[in-house]
């Protein structure tokens, strides 16, 4: 191949060859050389073939755990914890509204941040990608917001509606589509404005004579 040729249409050099791995070490290194190849080639170029001779092993080996390339890279997501942040707690909803914003834009503006991207922008052309992401790694648990929310709640800073309103993932949102049009680092007069001028005004506003419901397609023709 000619000097200058782009690397990152090569796959890397198989080093299969060493101690036999099993178990929880195999996934492991396949599981690390998934994020590794989605930091240098992105979703749309990683290929299984790729990941297997990065983590020096056969195809098949990784075929067998995760039958199709979107299974594996949002197992991988879940072990590099591409989308976890700590939970903020100050006694203030205000407080745990920008620690909370500050902490995933502090996750966007590090290596992870460009896999981050990467994925969002592909769920929107890999429905399977997409699908596997919103079951695995956002429905696992409470997402964060919400139980701040529910504290709020407690504490009367809320009216319980906003619960099941989609008001109550508006800053998030905010700052998903902030950092998916104008990448990082999202800054932190960008991060008060959300909360100040948007988020906690349209939380404390009193409700709607009926809150919208998720939407549903239109049956007619």
């Amino acid at each position: 191949m000619p000097n200058g040729a782009d690397s990152a249409t090569e796959p890397p050099l198989d080093h299969r060859k060493g101690p036999r791995r099993r178990g929880e070490e195999l996934e492991s290194a396949i599981l690390l050389a998934t994020l590794d190849e989605l930091a240098e080639v992105g979703y749309a170029s990683l290929t299984m073939e790729r990941v297997a001779a990065r983590a020096r092993t056969g195809k098949a080996a990784v075929y067998r755990r995760w039958p199709s390339r979107a299974q594996l890279v949002v197992e991988a997501c879940k072990l590099g914890k591409i989308s976890e942040v700590d939970l903020p707690d100050t006694g203030d909803l205000r407080s745990d509204a920008l620690l909370l914003l500050r902490q995933m834009a502090a996750l966007m503006a590090s290596p992870l941040g460009d896999i981050m991207r990467g994925l969002l922008a592909e769920m929107t052309r890999d429905r399977e990608l997409a699908e596997l992401i919103r079951q695995r790694i956002h429905t696992v648990r409470p997402s964060t917001v919400m139980i701040i929310l529910e504290r709020a709640v407690e504490r009367g800073e809320v009216e319980p509606w906003v619960l099941t309103s989609r008001r109550a993932t508006v800053a998030t949102d905010l700052l998903r589509n902030q950092f998916l049009l104008f990448g990082s680092p999202v800054t932190d007069e960008v991060i008060t404005d959300i909360v100040d001028d948007v988020y906690l005004p349209l939380l404390r506003a009193p409700a709607p004579a009926r809150e919208p419901g998720p939407r549903t397609p239109n049956n007619a023709g």
